[in-house]
């Protein structure tokens, strides 16, 4: 299969065009497409992106002047008031000594991991962890080892044999709270437990628990974030309904990120506007959990019926993976659902392992119980197809 692209003649760029024609070839071609019917594919747990809470945050702060660019990096004339009110919000809400305000989770995993852990220490990360933690990783002048997915026994299993080979330095143990293609939780307990006997720091990234996990949304780690050893990102762009990326760490750490973090330094601020929207998000879940228990009761509509209609359960979360296996009939799959009005995405390697192609189906506020039923209930009639 050749891929037909506008107005751009293949010879110019024949290595470009056989990467892209071997993707096609394994069904692994991305193209974007337009959102389209009842949401089941986006991040927006609560509901918050086009809530009319929302839109009048974002007209009370534009009635009270707050800029829509920021004009600059932080370092220069970019720093608002709204960012450091942000900032200290945050870092009171999820309780951590400080937070930083970045333009978004892939951006503040590849500072976080660029930047804080030093030459001679180790990154002891999950083996499903996120590609931006990886680049980060590759950047950075730490040693790098991976353990078995949620697996806290083999984390500890590859410390004791670093440190028996040698290894010195800090230890820094990444993870996910919630793993976004897998839908499972990270044994945090377990994984802090070895932080602390082991002298390491625990980086969770909260990107897919803010908002739904711990006591107001406050994430997976919340009862370890006060901890000198513990940094946690939470990404504004999911259940906080705007953009953006919180990291809340010790203030020795923030104060790092604004010195040696290039992502930082270099970068112009985030929107003084979306600062202020997540300020209005955080202020939503600080107010009551009504919202907060609207999206769980979905959640575990959910769980429920796809077990009565389609015999899948396991599910913990928000998130439910569909396993098919193979990529083309994946892709099969996803777009007979997107026919009859779902927006339902395959998931294809590398952002999954090979062999497991995925519908990855996510719950949010923004579809009802109703269209939850009826949607596994069309589910069940493809089953053939799949199974």
């Amino acid at each position: 299969m050749t891929v037909a692209l506008l107005d751009t003649p293949a010879a110019d760029y024949p290595r470009q065009q056989a990467l892209l024609d071997s993707l096609a070839q394994q069904d692994r071609y991305r193209r974007l497409i337009p959102r389209a019917g009842h949401d089941f594919s986006s991040n927006d747990y609560l509901g918050l992106a086009a809530s009319p809470e929302m839109r009048a945050a974002a007209h009370a702060a534009l009635e009270r002047g707050v800029p829509v660019g920021a004009g600059g990096s932080r370092l220069l004339r970019g720093n608002d008031s709204e960012h450091q009110l942000l900032e200290a919000e945050a870092a009171a809400f999820f309780g951590s000594e400080a937070a930083l305000f970045m333009g978004g989770g892939f951006n503040a995993n590849v500072a976080i991991f660029s930047t804080l852990p030093q030459r001679g220490d180790l990154v002891l990360y999950d083996d499903l962890i996120h590609a931006s933690t990886r680049d980060g990783m590759r950047l950075g002048r730490a040693e790098i080892q991976s353990f078995a997915h949620n697996d806290a026994a083999d984390a500890a299993r590859r410390l004791a044999e670093w440190r028996t080979q040698g290894g010195t330095g800090q230890v820094w143990i990444a993870v996910e709270a919630v793993y976004s293609m897998d839908g499972d939780l990270a044994p945090l307990a377990e994984l802090m437990a070895l932080a602390e006997t082991s002298g390491g720091v625990l980086v969770v990234d909260e990107a897919h628990a803010t908002g739904l996990f711990g006591p107001g949304g406050r994430g997976l780690a919340h009862e370890f974030a006060h901890r000198s050893n513990v940094i946690t990102l939470h990404t504004c762009g999911k259940a906080l309904g705007a953009s953006g990326a919180l990291i809340c760490a010790p203030q020795v750490l923030i104060e790092m990120l604004i010195n040696k973090g290039r992502n930082f330094i270099f970068a112009t601020a985030p929107s003084p506007l979306n600062a202020a929207l997540v300020r209005a998000a955080l202020e939503l879940l600080a107010q009551g959990g009504e919202r907060l228990e609207r999206a769980w009761e979905g959640i575990n509509h959910a769980h429920a019926e796809a077990a009565r209609l389609c015999g899948l359960d396991g599910f913990q979360c928000q998130i439910l993976p569909i396993i098919i296996g193979q990529d083309g009939k994946t892709m099969q799959m996803a777009a007979a659902l997107q026919a009859r009005g779902y927006d339902i995405r395959g998931i294809r390697p590398p952002t999954v392992p090979a062999g497991t192609s995925r519908l990855r189906l996510s719950v949010t506020l923004n579809v009802s119980k109703k269209v939850i039923t009826q949607m596994f209930e069309d589910l069940a009639q493809l089953q053939d197809v799949w199974a």
